[in-house]
């Protein structure tokens, strides 16, 4: 290959690796900035995680700079990157409650915040390091604590509109999640947030309908969102039933159960990863479904019992031991000995992952062959023995071989 034949293909490269950087760019050419900064109001429920582009800048300027106040005119203000652009933060590295300055990524010149909470709620500005600013958004984190459960299988309906005068209160749903199961009857739900209508409203604040902002949003006055702080997010939960889709199995893995069935019984093959946990008698635990975010379908089994929400989330029985919370979390109140077992996590409609769980007394423990930590003890054990056997007998060998060299150095039969 020539020199100019390799130049070619070095240029074709570069163009592949950058054409998302153009089109960006090119977004960027094609959206001018206002003249007179305006906030977009956007809300989102408590522990989920967003995302806010910056939908205009110059074009002389190459790096962006997040700027966070709680209130529009604020004293205090957060710087949230190194002036670069280069701090970066994985979602799974995340923890509910860390600080917003360890819960945040900028990519692309788009700001990332994870497991947002509502303190997080306020101002976020998109400028340049000398302080300019030139796109702006309104953020409003609603919290999930005090959200109430829809259930229109049981006949039950969402709450009604409020109207104080010019004052329009009511809640905005989100679209249908996937059902959760398959194969099996399920849940599918959507997520209601707080909305509100009035007159008024200051004009820096850009809404998609006239007049309407969410209920936290800082375009609405200290007086009227304090009347609609009873207005809670809503959740509305129904059922279904899909069909699971077949998965092909590896050929290789037919042919070794195919021959171990032959040969005897057929081993138990689970389906998804299974993870051993320990718990104490009277401790209680909360078990996370991997990659599940609070937006997602997800469901819970135990063994060939299924958790449905209709009786297993959180505030339908506040004398409930074992529940769900609103972010998808599994919670276990006092464990007791019926607890152990398998449980099983789906996460929109594929089952993921499963939890095997062993509950034993404080201070006890009873060894079991069920238990994976017993088993690999045990290997350990006879592993151990048998080195040790076999160097005890080697180094026997040894000394009868040196033993008959010696007692009978020219023996020949």
């Amino acid at each position: 290959m020539n020199l100019a034949h390799t130049a070619v293909l070095l240029w074709v490269w570069g163009s592949l690796q950058a054409f998302e950087i153009v089109e960006q760019e090119n977004i960027f050419q094609r959206t001018p900035c206002p003249a007179f900064l305006m906030f977009d109001n956007a809300a989102y429920l408590a522990d989920m995680s967003f995302e806010l582009p910056c939908r205009c800048k110059p074009e002389e300027v190459s790096t962006v700079v997040w700027y966070y106040q709680k209130h529009l005119g604020s004293d205090h203000t957060r710087v949230l990157t190194d002036f670069d652009g280069r701090v970066l933060t994985e979602e799974s590295q995340v923890r509910v409650g860390s600080d917003m300055l360890v819960r945040f990524s900028i990519r692309m010149f788009s700001l990332l915040v994870f497991r947002a909470q509502p303190e997080d709620s306020g101002l976020y500005f998109c400028g340049t390091r000398k302080g300019d600013y030139f796109y702006a958004y309104d953020v409003d984190i609603q919290s999930g604590e005090d959200m109430v459960a829809t259930f229109k299988d049981q006949g039950q309906e969402p709450f009604a509109d409020e109207h104080h005068g010019n004052l329009h209160i009511f809640t905005t749903f989100w679209e249908w999640t996937p059902c959760d199961r398959c194969g099996v009857r399920g849940e599918q739900w959507r997520i209601g947030l707080c909305y509100l209508q009035s007159p008024g409203l200051s004009p820096r604040y850009r809404r998609t309908l006239p007049d309407v902002v969410s209920c936290g949003s800082q375009a609405v006055p200290q007086k009227l969102r304090a009347q609609a702080k009873e207005h809670t997010p809503e959740l509305l939960v129904q059922s279904c039933v899909v069909p699971c889709e077949k998965k092909e199995v590896r050929e290789g893995l037919v042919a070794i159960l195919s021959y171990v069935s032959k040969a005897g019984s057929r081993p138990w093959l689970p389906q998804v990863p299974i993870q051993f946990h320990q718990q104490t008698l009277g401790q209680g635990l909360i078990i996370s479904c991997p990659g599940a975010r609070p937006e997602h379908a997800v469901a819970w089994d135990k063994d060939r019992q299924y958790f449905y929400r209709t009786q297993y989330l959180r505030g339908v029985n506040r004398s409930m031991r074992v529940f769900i919370d609103h972010g998808n979390h599994l919670h276990i109140r006092f464990t007791q000995l019926s607890d152990r077992g398998i449980y099983y996590c789906w996460r929109q409609g594929v089952r993921v992952a499963g939890l095997r769980l062993g509950v034993t007394a404080r201070g006890q423990y009873r060894a079991s062959f069920s238990d994976p930590e017993t088993r690999s003890a045990l290997q350990l054990t006879l592993i151990g023995y048998l080195v040790i056997t076999a160097v005890f007998v080697t180094i026997h060998l040894c000394r009868c071989c040196c033993y008959l060299s010696r007692c009978w150095p020219n023996y020949s039969p």
